[in-house]
């Protein structure tokens, strides 16, 4: 897509915002930091966790709280940063886990299409962030991908799309790790929805709960639902 859209641009002279006029993208993902301070009631999180793809939303989130820092909006907090990939796509982990000063291109070959940038531009950028205030960057699998998608809905009522669920995944597994303390305000981006990627969830969740548009055969159903050890993202179609 992107090359595509480098294309049409030079070739009608057109603008996009995340191609050919992506300093307002770049500035603009700032806003992403800039709000969580203010929902926080003017302080900055301990840790967050957000997708990484070319690693640009990563690296001006860092700089939306620098900002803020440096205008006496918020007390000064070195928050960590810590950056989700998912493995079939993910040049960042490679490098940031082999210590690298470079990124090796990479085909993608992941159901998270939003994070699939084979070659990051930002992601030497964003490995740095992630150095300088102690975070870390991980990868994740599809199915680990799929299984971040179903915690968030059933946890928090969220559907997300897959790179929420690469993010959620990746929170999981620090946690578990022990990299990120249960105490510590950490704070998940979940950035697009999932009506999105559908398709990438086809086959990974139950089979629709039918019912009668009547009380007792509601009730019937809940009872079931009730007996299963887990209830799978299943829908009642009345």
């Amino acid at each position: 897509v992107n090359r595509l859209c480098s294309e049409v641009a030079n070739t009608h002279g057109w603008g996009f915002v995340n191609i050919n006029l992506r300093p307002y993208y770049s500035e603009g993902s700032k806003t992403l930091g800039f709000e969580v301070a203010e929902q926080l009631g003017w302080e900055l999180p301990d840790h967050i966790v957000a997708p990484l793809a070319s690693g640009s939303l990563f690296t001006k989130i860092y700089k939306g709280f620098q900002e803020f820092i440096e205008v006496g909006l918020v007390p000064e907090k070195k928050v960590r940063f810590s950056g989700a990939q998912a493995e079939g796509c993910s040049p960042i982990f490679q490098a940031y886990r082999d210590k690298q000063d470079f990124i090796k291109p990479v085909k993608p070959n992941t159901i998270a299409k939003s994070l699939a940038i084979g070659n990051p531009a930002d992601g030497i950028y964003a490995i740095e962030v992630a150095n300088k205030t102690n975070g870390n960057i991980e990868s994740v699998t599809d199915a680990e991908i799929i299984e971040g998608m179903k915690l968030l809905a059933e946890t928090e009522g969220i559907f997300t799309e897959t790179a929420g669920g690469t993010t959620v995944a990746v929170l999981k597994k620090l946690v578990e790790a022990g990299k990120i303390d249960p105490d510590e305000t950490t704070v998940v981006y979940i950035t697009g929805n999932g009506l999105k990627t559908q398709e990438a969830i086809q086959g990974y969740i139950g089979e629709p709960l039918t019912i009668e548009a009547k009380l007792d055969s509601f009730e019937r159903a809940l009872e079931r639902s009730r007996t299963l050890d887990r209830l799978e993202w299943q829908q009642v179609l009345v």
